[in-house]
């Protein structure tokens, strides 16, 4: 980072002095004559520095300044990177939450942030008002149209700092830059407390291990990581699409903007990289594609690589809210085990990328307060992934419980210590010293004669043609469990050959180790799935499903 100083937004003063004119952000306008948008707003490093300046300095004169936590709740828009540029600059805290997630747990996130500002929309000051969200917050702040709730408006901000040059502080490397909440998928989101060291480090990582140039153009489909873009000294074209609804984005747009742009990378949800796949449209200008938040199918793999040039790679990086990157595999080597994926040897993911060092551990759902190599498992054992690096955050806000069941401390040999984050993922490492993941811990099915692990037995049944996706549940005591498999047919498969489906399906499971005590199989409509992916299953919700439907023993 420029200067030293450990901050995402240190490069913007450097790229809007050495690059005034360079586009910093494309966004969305009003539709054109074919429907699609015309891409209408721009703005240059020069302008996204010298706003981002005023912001910041605006905020501070009505009190949001260095360590002031901040709600923001804006969708993607201009505003939205000016606003987060601007927090990182004055050492401010931005919240990020999902505003799709049950309302519920969103009350219950916004009250654990402790908020002491609220930046939203109308829509969103309105949620506040009505379902008593973030009552901490006594500085508002709307983006838009302000009415009955007082505050200020986000012009008005912008207008009080006018003028107020450089405001990028140098932020301590430890100090918390961000709280931003996991997906929620296996249970209330968790803040995951980032330092600004994690979030440098998390650009550099990605950057390296992606191949990334300066002045690339890309296509980032999930809008926080277009906030590392400017890091990057990239281009970023912000897409005409619902971001927390990629599997229903309309192709036709995404490929309008790729093309008219020249976008040479792009990153998706697994629901969004399907999107593209499904359109079947070749996309000759990119040489990067990635994809996270959950396991790419294979067929999905195979499909985007048709779409691609023969020198373009398509990453997967595997990782989490409260660490990533953790390894990275390119598609060709995807495609390479997918015979094993198949075959229920779980999903490949890659090398750890360095400077990570990644273990495997034998499965507890206890804490473990201290490290110890006494806990490692062998190579081919599937254990718990565990990771230490720059990227491993520390701790939950607010959460005790949950910070000690991911976090343990390990002392170095030269008397400094450190945080293990533990995964909640299992998997294990090959002779070759990939790490192939096989599900989430939580999601293991226990039964008497052992474990199921969820990304061993799926993709075995996924290869049958009729069925759209599966989803391995255990039913009843844990220990005892009945491993259940939940399935979804394809679009215009006839729901009277379930049967025959199911027979077929139970002949499959017998061929392999994995699958073969699998005997339960359960049609479901549509699986619930994450917000913030539309990609990770709701096996939690399945399996009370599972368990209602069927009979009493």
């Amino acid at each position: 980072m420029d200067n030293n100083i450990c901050n995402i937004a240190a490069a913007l003063p450097r790229l809007a002095r050495e690059f005034p004119d360079q586009p910093a952000i494309h966004y969305p306008g009003k539709p054109g004559e074919n429907g699609f948008a015309r891409y209408d707003v721009v703005m240059d490093y020069r302008t996204l520095d010298t706003r981002s300046d005023a912001i910041a300095a605006g905020l501070a004169k009505y009190g949001i300044a260095q360590g002031t936590r901040v709600v923001v709740m804006v969708r993607p828009s201009p505003e939205f990177f000016l606003l987060m540029f601007a927090l990182f600059k004055a050492g401010a805290v931005p919240v990020l939450v999902d505003p799709g997630i049950d309302r519920s747990a969103l009350k219950q996130c916004l009250d654990e942030a402790e908020p002491e500002a609220f930046i939203g929309i109308p829509l969103a000051h309105l949620g506040r008002i009505a379902l008593g969200w973030a009552k901490s917050a006594k500085v508002l702040v709307t983006v838009g149209r302000r009415f009955l709730w007082g505050g200020v408006t986000l012009a008005q901000v912008e207008s009080a700092g006018a003028g107020a040059g450089t405001q990028l502080i140098d932020t301590p490397a430890d100090d918390i830059a961000a709280i931003l909440f996991t997906s929620g998928s296996t249970g209330v989101p968790k803040g995951v407390v980032y330092r600004h060291r994690h979030l440098v480090a998390q650009v550099e990582m990605l950057g390296r291990a992606m191949k990334v140039q300066p002045e690339d153009v890309d296509f980032p489909t999930f809008p926080p990581f277009a906030l590392y873009d400017p890091a990057m000294g990239m281009t970023s074209v912000i897409p005409d699409m619902d971001p927390t609804r990629p599997a229903r984005a309309d192709p036709r747009k995404l490929l309008d903007a790729v093309e008219r742009f020249g976008v040479v990378q792009l990153f998706g949800s697994p629901a969004l990289i399907r999107v593209l796949v499904e359109h079947g449209a070749p996309l000759p200008t990119l040489r990067r594609v990635t994809s996270a938040g959950a396991p790419v199918p294979p067929e999905i793999v195979a499909g985007m690589r048709k779409l691609l040039s023969e020198d373009a790679q398509f990453w997967t990086p595997y990782g989490a809210t409260e660490c990533l990157p953790v390894s990275i595999v390119e598609s060709r080597e995807l495609e390479r085990t997918r015979t094993a994926t198949e075959t229920g040897a779980g999903t490949c993911v890659g090398l750890p990328v360095p400077p990570n060092e990644v273990r495997i551990i034998r499965i507890t759902d206890d804490p473990i307060a201290v490290w110890s190599d006494e806990w490692l498992v062998p190579t081919g054992v599937i254990g718990e992934i565990t990771v230490a690096g720059p990227t491993a955050t520390d701790t939950y806000f607010n959460r005790d419980i949950a910070t000690k069941l991911a976090k343990t401390a390990e002392r170095l040999t030269d008397g400094n210590e450190r945080i293990v984050h533990r995964m909640g993922d299992v998997g294990y490492f090959d002779d070759e010293g990939r790490l192939w993941f096989c599900g989430r811990k939580t999601q293991r099915v226990e039964t008497t004669i052992g474990p199921f692990y969820t990304e061993q037995a799926e993709p075995i049944f996924n290869t049958h043609p009729q069925l759209r996706r599966t989803a391995l549940v255990g039913v009843g005591e844990f220990g005892k469990q009945t491993p259940v498999l939940c399935y979804e047919l394809l679009p215009g498969v006839d729901v009277q050959k379930a049967s025959d489906i199911e027979n077929e399906l139970r002949e499959l499971g017998s061929r392999y180790q994995h699958t073969r005590e699998i005997r339960i199989f359960l049609r479901h409509p549509e699986f619930p799935v994450d917000i913030r992916h539309n990609t990770k299953i709701g096996r939690e919700k399945l399996a009370i499903w599972a368990a209602s439907q069927l009979p009493r023993r």
